[in-house]
């Protein structure tokens, strides 16, 4: 075991032994001073969005945010784009091709991702007859649909993967096919990796390098494969060959790739309650912490720390070594989402934000102390959005819940 992980989970233990968790971090409280976030819009359900209200993503149209979200109309598959305070400004359903399905049922497609590809903006997504389907972000026109060659359902990733200054398209099969294409849907690489794949490719587009070591790898496609003999995670570059393959110790339930003071890393929550975080230059594991017994998700890192979820807590870890800086506890023993950056009281220093899955969202500042809260009122299994959807300047928070309901908070 490397001494970082040894000297951090004693220390972890030994806190949790005593009850006492100075030495390492600060638990920070929430108490009844804490604003309650004012709900300036709240939308209708929407059927079939994900089944779970997971698949929803925010973008642009002159300016003004949408909603974008996997929806059934009439029987028939369709991707909405709601503008803040309700208005429908467009909607696209899945016609025919091998992105529609049997012809039956509706197509079950993945979660949403949104980004700038080509011209403008689009949104992604697989469905799981095994279609890569790229919109446009603004006015839900057909840009492409690539047959990827087996089933998919899972969320595509968007990046500069390869290095060239453009954006491309990664999506993966079940079965370990990945495929990349460029904003035109032309090809940029097929591959075929063995095993098989459950989670989502992770895009990790970093600049530059560090100046003692010009030849690091800050960039390309990870992906994490499971089979008989365990599970592995490779990075590929641009031409779809694996930089480098590893072997995790941790089972891979989220990840996020984030910078920090020594480059790039992937950092993992397991299945386990621990956090490993793995070098994009080498996939050399630089720690692996444990915070609790239960699953945790990996969401946003801001300069040097990363954000983490599980049951009834938030933490903040320090990606250099692996440090809690802060835990946040609230909502007793039920799970926290996928905690995600906003500017929220617009002072420019964006905090995480957090959901958990009763409903209850807490904004915090980059110490962990609570600047605001509030409660949807339903089930929500996602992270929270972020548009200004008041037009101050500062990032409003959209939950969205189980149902396809779209609740906006403000401070």
């Amino acid at each position: 075991m490397d001494r970082r992980v040894l000297f951090a989970s004693l220390i972890l233990l030994a806190g949790g032994a005593t009850g006492v968790g100075v030495a390492l971090f600060a638990f920070v409280g929430v108490d009844d001073a804490t604003i309650d976030a004012e709900v300036v819009w709240e939308s209708g359900p929407v059927a079939g969005d994900g089944d779970d209200g997971s698949g929803a993503v925010v973008a642009t149209m002159d300016g003004d945010p949408l909603v974008l979200q996997p929806a059934v109309a009439d029987g028939d598959r369709t991707i909405r784009a709601t503008v803040a305070g309700g208005t429908v400004a467009w909607e696209t359903p899945l016609g025919g091709g091998v992105g529609a399905g049997d012809g039956t049922d509706p197509p079950t497609v993945s979660g949403l991702v949104t980004g700038p590809l080509g011209d403008g903006d689009a949104v992604a997504f697989t469905t799981d007859s095994g279609a890569l389907v790229v919109l446009d972000a603004a006015d839900g026109t057909d840009r492409f649909t690539v047959d990827l060659g087996g089933a998919s359902g899972l969320r595509p990733a968007m990046g500069d993967i390869d290095g060239d200054g453009d954006t491309e398209v990664a999506a993966a099969t079940t079965d370990g096919r990945i495929v990349a294409v460029d904003a035109a849907g032309e090809t940029v690489f097929r591959t075929e990796l063995d095993g098989s794949i459950e989670r989502r490719p992770l895009a990790v587009d970093f600049d530059g390098s560090d100046a003692d070591t010009e030849a690091s790898v800050t960039r390309g496609l990870a992906v994490a494969t499971a089979t008989d003999g365990g599970r592995t995670i490779s990075l590929l570059d641009g031409s779809g060959r694996a930089q480098w393959t590893t072997t995790p110790s941790v089972t891979p339930f989220t990840w996020s790739a984030a910078d920090s003071r020594d480059g790039p890393v992937i950092a993992i929550g397991g299945t386990n309650g621990n956090v490993e975080t793995v070098d994009v230059a080498d996939g050399g594991t630089r720690y692996e912490i444990g915070l609790q017994d239960l699953p945790v998700a990996v969401g946003d890192a801001d300069p040097g720390r990363v954000h983490v979820a599980g049951s009834g807590s938030v933490w903040a870890v320090d990606l250099l070594d692996g440090e809690v800086v802060w835990k946040q506890q609230y909502g007793g023993d039920t799970r926290v989402n996928t905690p995600y950056i906003g500017d929220v009281n617009g002072d420019g220093s964006p905090g995480p934000v957090a959901v958990n899955r009763d409903g209850g969202m807490l904004a915090l500042n980059q110490q962990g102390e609570p600047i605001a809260r509030g409660d949807v009122g339903g089930v929500v299994y996602s992270g929270p959005l972020f548009a200004d959807v008041t037009g101050d300047g500062s990032d409003d928070v959209l939950v969205v819940t189980q149902t396809g309901r779209i609740v906006a908070f403000s401070d």
